[in-house]
């Protein structure tokens, strides 16, 4: 009987340092690699050209703020470096195309021809290691953006503010050396 007993209380004890071993071996959650930081105003959103639906047809301010923000924020970290900061004032916004109320369907419809190219009006600080590296301000538009340009294959909305947006990153912020 004591042998049965302390069988069992050694299977018991291997079972405990199994499971305290097993849980050990997880490894723990692995921290996020640093990544730039990217941050987005907009100055006096009410007031810009063309970047809400005045007809019902397409995506209220807000909406297009908040899109803008993430594909600011995308670029941003893909291309900057982890120790870089990038501070971006929005001052004026013109999607690309124009509303067109009532244009076969009751709530209208955003037109986009080549006389119509997006237009973001911005104002920029990169810094590193809180030191100023670059500032400007650059007015991002593309005449040819129907020509460089393919939304069929795009997977979110503002396609063509986004493609000229990524065109604008890579020319102002080329990759730094030893990256990708």
């Amino acid at each position: 009987m004591r042998t049965r007993l302390a069988g069992r209380s050694a299977a018991l004890a291997a079972a405990a340092a199994l499971s305290v071993i097993g849980s050990s071996a997880v490894p723990a959650r692995a921290q996020p690699a640093a990544q730039a930081q990217v941050t987005v105003r907009y100055a006096a959103p009410e007031r810009f050209t063309d970047a809400e639906n005045r007809f019902g047809s397409g995506q209220p301010l807000r909406v297009t703020l908040a899109e803008l923000t993430r594909i600011f924020t995308d670029l941003g970290t893909a291309r900057l470096r982890p120790d870089e900061r990038l501070d971006i004032t929005v001052l004026d916004v013109d999607l690309a195309g124009f509303d067109r109320p009532g244009f076969a369907t009751p709530t209208g419809l955003r037109v986009v021809t080549d006389a119509t190219p997006p237009r973001i009006r911005l104002a920029y600080s990169l810094r590193r290691g809180g030191r100023t590296v670059a500032q400007g301000a650059d007015t991002v538009t593309d005449i040819n953006f129907l020509l460089t340009s393919n939304p069929r294959f795009s997977t979110g909305g503002l396609y063509y503010e986004r493609q000229i947006l990524r065109d604008w990153f890579a020319r102002r912020f080329p990759e730094p050396a030893g990256r990708g």
